[in-house]
């Protein structure tokens, strides 16, 4: 069944709550997953660091959109354990090619050095993973994120799951009734994240 996945259904179940995963890298095929708790960054309640806001205003690198999204999503791939095998990276490249799937990318020296990216559906950004391969790239990239999605009319940042990482910068977790409302108000209207 998960072979028959095409792009146009991956957008069909995320604008219903659902996203899928694969088991590990080399696993064949993907399931469906609908936390009963969902993870999301309120878009007015992101937590910048006296020492983040510091690190941003020494700059020194390039944050960008959409440069090298294939890399981005290589650069979240890359680690000992991931969901992301190479179907859900056809799927996502093939969202990206149709308009709906974006990266935010920090550039170093000429080289990806972190990133993020998600799919972008009404006014809802759903953001599927992220690296960074310098100190506190994932940070400042997911700052510039909220600060793009705020200019840019949307009103959901859907994280799937709370980390720890992303409650100490002011993630939330909700219940599936109320992500289901959020998502349903973010549903109507358009926001480009491009």
């Amino acid at each position: 069944m998960s072979s028959e996945i095409t792009p146009e259904l991956l957008l069909r179940a995320y604008a219903m709550g659902v996203f899928p995963m694969a088991d590990s890298a080399g696993a064949e095929g993907l399931h469906w997953v609908e936390p009963r708790r969902r993870g999301v960054l309120p878009l007015d309640g992101f937590h910048v660091s006296r020492s983040l806001a510091k690190e941003m205003r020494h700059g020194g690198f390039e944050i960008v959109a959409n440069r090298d999204f294939a890399g981005v999503v290589a650069g979240c791939a890359d680690r000992p354990e991931t969901w992301i095998n190479g179907q859900i990276f056809q799927l996502y490249l093939a969202l990206h090619q149709m308009g709906h799937a974006h990266s935010l990318e920090l550039w170093e020296d000429g080289a990806l050095k972190g990133g993020t990216y998600g799919v972008t559906l009404g006014r809802a950004f759903f953001a599927e993973s992220m690296f960074s391969r310098r100190r506190s790239a994932s940070k400042i990239v997911l700052a510039h994120l909220v600060a793009r999605l705020r200019a840019r009319g949307f009103v959901l940042l859907d994280t799937q799951f709370l980390t720890p990482h992303l409650a100490s910068l002011g993630g939330v977790e909700i219940s599936r009734a109320a992500y289901q409302a959020r998502l349903a108000e973010a549903l109507q209207g358009e926001a480009a994240f491009a």
